[in-house]
């Protein structure tokens, strides 16, 4: 029987591993459209690339051969929905990542609502409940054409036929009511109100006269302590006289 055929990677990794608008860009698609990992997204990349690869080296060209090739690219572009029917060859070099990851059979599971999202809808085409045609599609990368989109269901032995399953009916967003605030009732006084009031008159503050501090009167100190000092001379002279004698 000979060695099995070697099995060769069908999409090419980035050229550099750390690029930061690179990593952003992947992780959005990857969120949005709901991919496993990044080799899916790689391989949908590849195949773009395969397509612009193959504009550039026809549009330099115009021999017959050369315009028998362009009309069937363009056509195989068309088929997959990814160009108008109008379109040129050099339309090819402006589609975008996310123009053929909007060609994928989970997105188109999501868009024709038979699923409620688009983790939902890899479930359903993994566990075969999704069939185009006749035939079980089980790849959610399958690169669906503008003909078979139409033919795109669940399968007839599928539980998900009926749209009356709980798990094909949409959520009904929660609305929360705001609570409206209750009227406040103003309390009316029973006290009748006068309807002129009459102007209150402010007390006139009388001017309070300063109290001036009180001198003392020297005349009268100097006078009490006059005697006082007379009398003290006189209780000295005798004992002065007393000491005279004693020396005697």
């Amino acid at each position: 029987m000979g060695d099995p055929k070697k099995l060769r990677k069908k999409y090419s990794t980035p050229s550099h591993p750390w690029q930061k608008q690179r990593i952003d860009e992947e992780r959005v698609l990857m969120r949005e459209y709901g991919f496993k990992n990044k080799a899916e997204l790689w391989k949908l990349n590849s195949k773009l690339r395969k397509y612009k690869t193959q504009v550039k080296n026809l549009i330099s060209k115009h021999d017959e051969h050369a315009e028998k090739q362009k009309v069937e690219l363009i056509k195989r572009v068309q088929k997959l929905n990814l160009i108008d029917e109008k379109a040129v060859l050099e339309d090819i070099l402006s589609l975008t990542l996310k123009d053929i990851c909007e060609r994928r059979l989970q997105t188109i599971v999501l868009k024709k609502g038979l699923a409620r999202s688009i983790k939902q809808a890899r479930q359903f085409i993994t566990h075969e409940h999704i069939v185009i045609g006749d035939q079980k599609i089980t790849s959610p990368s399958y690169i669906v054409s503008s003909g078979e989109e139409i033919i795109v269901k669940f399968a007839d032995n599928s539980e998900f036929r009926s749209e009356d399953h709980p798990e094909r009916l949409a959520e009904k967003p929660k609305v929360t009511k705001k609570k409206e605030p209750e009227p406040v009732e103003e309390e009316v006084s029973e006290e009748p109100i006068a309807e002129k009031e009459a102007p209150v008159e402010e007390p006139k503050e009388e001017p309070v006269e300063e109290e001036k501090p009180a001198v003392p009167e020297p005349a009268e100190e100097k006078k009490e302590e006059e005697p006082a000092a007379e009398e003290k001379k006189e209780e000295e002279e005798p004992k002065e006289e007393k000491k005279v004698e004693e020396e005697k």
